[in-house]
Parts: C-alpha cells; structure tokens; sequence
C-alpha cells in the first residue's frame, strides 16, 4: 500500500537533508559524462506534469531498452524524488517556487523517455495514443510560448539537483506546505503517545 503524501515528504526531508547542500548546483559548468537531456518550456513542462506518472509507467514496462535509456528512466525517478515527489505546490506553475528548478529536471527527463518511446521498434499502442493526447494539449495551451528563467537550460544524467531549502521558507506555498507538514507529524507523535500510554 503506497505511504500517504505526509510520510512520503517525511521520508524524502529525512534522507535528503544532509544531502542538499552537496548536490545543490545547477551550473552550466557542471558534470557532463551523463546523458544529454534536452530542456522545455515553462509552457511543456506542465503538460507533461499532467502525465508524468504515465510515462514513467510506460518507460518501466518498455522492452529491451538501451543504457541510455536505462539512465534516462533513473534520473527521472531520482529528480522526481529529490523534488519531493512532484508534490510541492505551484512547483511546476511558480518560477519563484524553489522546486521549480528541479520540476524542469525531472520533467525534461520524462518528455526525453517520451521521445525515446516514440522511436523504439514494437512499442505499445498506449505510447503512440499518450504522445497524440500530449501533442494535442501543447498545441491547444500553445505550450512552446511560455518560457521562465530555466527554459533554455538543458539537464545532464550526471547531474543533480535539489530545491533550494532555504528559499523555501522565504516561498509562502512551500512554507505552508512544510508547517502542515510538521504541524501533521506533531499530532502523530502526540497520538502515537497517547497510543503507547
């Protein structure tokens, strides 16, 4: 049974916290041994949050895909986790949210396992009818347009990022999140003592 949303940010603000410092960057003069992700616009982006679950799902299931593929799929997964599961508010809509950054990472990986899809031998009928409602959305949201301050940056396998944690105490939407959050973990620890007692 999958953890409801509050423990699955718990568990991510636990194992990342000694981490964020160190893996933080962004910088265009970051490692480059991975594979080259291309970027999206603010506009794409929020198309293919719609259905990111989809695609990874279909990414999961392909056949015989290539280790690039492979390393494609597991940057993927690991961006989504280090931006709090795509669970954040307004992180994919607020360029000022600081999960945006990390949003365009792990979406940009998934439009690139989309296109990978695309052009795999054999693939799944479910592929080709995910791409045609996709293209269909970005053209009616005319999705190429909108662009922030990360649309032209690309991504890169050996590369990591993470939120800024301390913007997101200055963010409002972030803030309330994590004081729900605590405010969340509060009550259970003092219903879990009540429990014990």
């Amino acid at each position: 049974m999958p953890l409801p949303p509050v423990l699955r940010l718990l568990a991510l603000f636990l194992s990342l916290a000694s981490l964020a410092e160190a893996h933080s960057g962004g910088a265009p003069g970051g490692p480059q041994s991975g594979v080259a992700i291309a970027n999206l616009t603010h506009g794409q982006m929020a198309v293919i949050a719609r259905h990111d679950g989809a695609i990874l799902a279909l990414a999961a299931s392909a056949a015989a895909p290539d280790q690039d593929f492979r390393r494609v799929l597991n940057y993927a997964r690991i961006q989504k986790t280090y931006c709090a599961f795509g669970l954040m508010p307004r992180a994919v809509s607020d360029e000022a949210s600081p999960f945006n950054h990390c949003s365009h990472a792990y979406l940009a990986a998934a439009r690139d396992l989309l296109l990978r899809l695309k052009e795999m031998p054999g693939r799944a009928a479910a592929v080709d009818t995910l791409i045609r409602r996709i293209e269909a959305e970005m053209i009616r949201n005319n999705s190429g347009l909108e662009l922030c301050q990360y649309s032209a940056e690309g991504f890169n396998t050996a590369q990591t990022l993470t939120p800024d944690w301390g913007a997101a105490l200055r963010h409002p939407p972030s803030l309330a999140t994590l004081a729900a959050l605590l405010l969340s973990l509060a009550a259970l620890g003092l219903a879990a003592r009540r429990f014990l007692r």
